[in-house]
């Protein structure tokens, strides 16, 4: 069982533990949010090349050049965790 491989009882036995721990209810939510956290992480690791490739040129910058614009990060399509709520306004009276 515990020879240096992982089996199948043993995984088994893991997802079980896990299970009892947090619910089924959690796991999809910790799931999701673990996906996010992945995808922020490559896009900025992305970013850091693009800006590490850009930051060394051959030529040093002209006076009369822009600075590079700052980035924005921008939530994933469908992400509405991450948006800001909005404040509707109420109507209070009775039609």
């Amino acid at each position: 069982m515990f020879g240096g491989k992982i089996g199948p009882l043993e995984i088994t036995l893991i997802l079980v533990i896990i299970l009892l721990l947090f619910g089924a209810k959690k796991l999809p939510d910790m799931a999701r949010s673990l996906g996010k956290s992945a995808r922020i992480l490559k896009s900025e690791a992305k970013a850091m090349k693009e800006d590490g490739k850009a930051s060394a040129p051959a030529d040093p910058p002209h006076p009369d050049e822009q600075a590079p614009a700052q980035r924005v990060i921008q939530a994933a399509p469908g992400d509405v965790t991450s948006s800001r709520p909005v404040t509707e306004p109420t109507d209070s009276t009775k039609r």
